[in-house]
């Protein structure tokens, strides 16, 4: 098998030929520039490449594998060989990081790698390049109007979906195997829906933020994009582990998903979430939930009755948190922002103290709702976006017979999830709706990433969630 035909398989595959020494590190790192260079002058995922230290990494591992006696930690390492982007909200050594805007690329590169960066390349992961995504991570679109907007591999007419829209449209494209992103409203599962990717949010606390450009910190959570529930497990597993440089980091062992992924999953109570979470779905929405419902045999349905006070509350905190980080520049580079993420930054700044605390009540009682279901149900269902990508440019959208604002309403589903920190792995299925995917969320308690990828691996090898890299033509 080539280093192209592994590159559009799993990233557990190319660790496997690497291993067995059917291909090498650098053949891996150039088919993955070669499918770059060809196809992102479509796609539109890459704001930053970092081929030639990608190329250095690559040899490195390449002779250490070639050595007499090779170590046998090198040849174990779970990501060996495998190239990754990361969405250009990571510190990358070298590289300034920019966040989607214009004021920050102003700034000094970093000194070095983020937490994350680190950890996977650590896991013997090779660092390709960094990814577009909405201006400061606000956004569900990535329509960027300083690096362009990133293309939906599947149909190039089409939104990718954000803010870590470069990171899903990597994947999708067949660019590369695995990508990071960020996730504070939906930013992995919108974009993970409209591409057809497999994501990963943890629960909140689970991965360190270390070397990340933040959002709202008491909202942001990190994580993979994969096109297998394995690959997400691998990823996930050699992120985790305690950082005292993030105060948020949860001080928990690493607790290993991998190995049990292909766990059963029969004995689990899953249930789909009905109230908000299906009125707010249009019907394709509603599809793909039923089909990932009857593959699990999931016949309950429960409702959240604080969904959509918890979907306001977000948005409040959001605002609040938000734009408390940009206050200087809001008021000295006004101008240099993109004109919706300034208009909403500068709302933020105005809200009352009372709103914002009443945001807070709001969350805690939602998560205490939430808790009392998890003591019947293990799993949640619901779908990860209202409707299928939309054709870039979109200003409105019918969701429930209202017509809304297309950019924010594509996280409806999302949100109120993110407000709680709940782990969520986002599962694309194909075939309800003629030529696009969308997914659904897979929800549990606090913790039990378990839970969640298992259901995901579950659902993958039924053949209901699939993740195929796009037929995309050449382009230059």
């Amino acid at each position: 098998m080539s280093a192209a035909d592994l590159l559009a398989g799993p990233a557990a595959g190319i660790a496997a030929a690497m291993r067995e020494r059917r291909v090498r590190a650098a053949d891996m790192v150039e088919a993955s520039v070669a499918r770059i260079e060809r196809t992102d002058g479509t796609v539109n995922a890459f704001t930053d490449r970092t081929f030639e230290r990608a190329r250095r990494r690559a040899a490195e591992l390449d002779a250490l594998l070639a050595s007499p006696g090779p170590d046998a930690a090198v040849a174990a390492l779970p990501l060996l060989g495998v190239p990754f982007a990361v969405k250009n909200l990571f510190d990358v050594a070298g590289l300034t990081t920019r966040a989607g805007s214009k004021i920050e690329r102003d700034r000094p590169p970093a000194h070095r790698d983020g937490v994350l960066v680190e950890r996977l390349e650590a896991a013997g992961a090779v660092l390709v390049g960094a990814l577009n995504m909405d201006e400061y991570a606000y956004g569900f679109t990535t329509e960027n109007s300083h690096d362009g907007a990133t293309r939906n591999p599947h149909d190039p007419s089409r939104v990718a979906g954000g803010s870590s829209g470069g990171s899903a449209a990597a994947v999708a494209a067949g660019q590369v195997p695995l990508a990071l992103g960020s996730d504070t409203n939906g930013s992995i599962r919108v974009p993970s829906s409209l591409c057809g990717t497999f994501g990963l949010k943890p629960t909140y606390g689970r991965l360190p933020r270390h070397g990340s450009y933040p959002f709202v910190a008491s909202l942001d959570h990190l994580g993979p994009f994969a096109r297998t529930a394995r690959d997400l497990a691998l990823a996930y597993d050699a992120m985790q582990g305690p950082d005292r440089r993030d105060p948020a980091c949860a001080r928990r062992p690493a607790e290993p998903t991998a190995d049990g992924i292909d766990g059963e999953v029969g004995r689990l109570r899953i249930a789909v979430l009905g109230g908000w979470f299906e009125e707010q779905a249009g019907p394709e929405a509603r599809a793909a939930v039923g089909r990932v419902a009857a593959a699990l045999g999931a016949r309950g349905r429960v409702v959240l009755c604080l969904a959509t006070t918890a979907r306001a509350a977000a948005f409040l905190i959001t605002q609040a948190e938000g734009s408390a980080l940009h206050l200087d520049d809001l008021r000295s580079r006004a101008g240099d922002f993109e004109p919706l993420s300034r208009d909403r930054f500068l709302a933020g700044a105005l809200l009352p103290g009372a709103w914002v605390q009443q945001a807070q009540r709001v969350r805690r009682a939602f998560a205490l709702e939430a808790a009392a279901l998890f003591r019947d149900v293990d799993v949640l269902l619901a779908p990860a976006t209202p409707c299928v990508a939309p054709a870039i440019g979109t200003e409105w959208l019918t969701i429930h017979g209202e017509r809304v604002a297309a950019r924010p309403s594509l996280g409806l589903l999302t949100q109120p999830v993110s407000c709680i920190g709940l782990p969520v792995c986002a599962v694309p299925v194909w075939g309800c709706h003629e030529t696009m995917p969308i997914g659904v969320q897979v929800i549990a308690a606090p913790w039990r990433e378990d839970l969640v990828l298992r259901v995901a691996r579950h659902l993958e090898s039924a053949g209901v969630a699939q993740a195929p890299v796009a037929a995309l033509a050449s382009t230059t």
